[in-house]
């Protein structure tokens, strides 16, 4: 457990708001462990690897990131404009399309199925993560679920002198249906994952905590950053040590300088820990070095998978 937990749990959260430790770090860790919630999320370990945008590119720029083992390149979607010609829509990008993709493959795994339900199950989903729903927060993950929706994506990963090629589009339907009213487009009540994502998904699921998500929602780095410790961390026998260099190419392309970006990774990385208290990560001139540590979802805990908002339901096999 961090130094942060530590001071929580000795002295309590008003203390450790007096300390020298970043106030998002503290509030972020004394709320998640307060925190009583059960629920586990699943997301495939490829987008643990290699991740999203997290700002707006122009709407026909496609794309890439690579990592050790994985390159990931997103093509962005088609929508038809009558009379005229197709415009691009743009690929997906920041918190909310990762939320939405995280809420789409654990309510595949919750009940084995392509079909996800959306609408109410959704936005309650939402709701629990202290996303609004309307307003200005309601259209972006309405424009998200559109990139998403039309975006087609392709993982090259490594396996030794093996590399593998998953190319597809995330969904075989879409999330929404175009309204001429003043709505503009509704969701519609279920959406259809492609059958090779989601065989890919539950051959390689990476469970992640609820309680964890919630309380870096609006923070699409440390999403990653978290979930990629998720996947990690558990599977190492021995200290790792990454260099900056790598860690800018898998997480900083949006930010040009690597002095600049060290600065908001070793941030964005106390607040991934701030709620991944097992965690061991040390951080050195170099880079960083990941060590063995316990997986935020134990493999003996059950599978609790409650992102729908209909309570807690256990999957046989946890």
């Amino acid at each position: 457990m961090g130094e942060v937990h530590r001071l929580l749990k000795e002295a309590g959260r008003e203390a450790a708001l007096r300390s020298d430790f970043d106030r998002r770090v503290i509030e972020a860790a004394a709320a998640y462990l307060a925190s009583e919630d059960v629920e586990i999320g699943f997301l495939y370990s490829g987008w643990s690897q290699a991740a999203l945008p997290h700002k707006r590119l122009p709407d026909d720029a496609p794309w890439q990131v690579t990592t050790e083992r994985v390159t990931l390149i997103v093509q962005p979607g088609l929508r038809a404009v009558p009379g005229g010609e197709p415009v691009s829509v743009g690929v997906p990008y920041g918190s909310r399309a990762r939320l939405i993709l995280l809420y789409l493959q654990s309510e595949a795994l919750r009940t084995n199925s392509r079909e996800i339900e959306l609408g109410k199950s959704l936005h309650a989903w939402l709701r629990r993560l202290g996303i609004p729903i309307g307003g200005k927060s309601m259209k972006d993950v309405r424009d998200q679920a559109e990139r998403l929706s039309r975006c087609r994506m392709t993982f090259t990963i490594k396996q030794g002198n093996r590399t593998g090629l998953v190319n597809q589009n995330i969904l075989d339907t879409s999330m929404f249906v175009e309204e001429d009213n003043a709505q503009g487009s509704l969701f519609i009540e279920t959406a259809t994952l492609s059958d090779m994502f989601f065989q890919q998904l539950k051959k390689h699921p990476v469970p992640i905590e609820e309680s964890a998500v919630r309380q870096i929602a609006n923070n699409s780095m440390a999403l990653d950053v978290y979930c990629w410790l998720a996947y990690r961390l558990h599977a190492l026998s021995e200290p790792t040590p990454i260099g900056w260099r790598a860690l800018h190419q898998q997480f900083g392309r949006g930010v040009k300088r690597l002095d600049h970006f060290k600065d908001q990774f070793k941030d964005t990385l106390n607040l991934a820990t701030a709620v991944y208290p097992d965690a061991a990560v040390d951080v050195h001139e170099r880079g960083i070095t990941l060590r063995p540590s316990r997986p935020p979802v134990a493999p003996s805990t059950p599978r609790v998978v409650a992102l729908s908002g209909r309570g807690p339901r256990r999957l046989a096999g946890g």
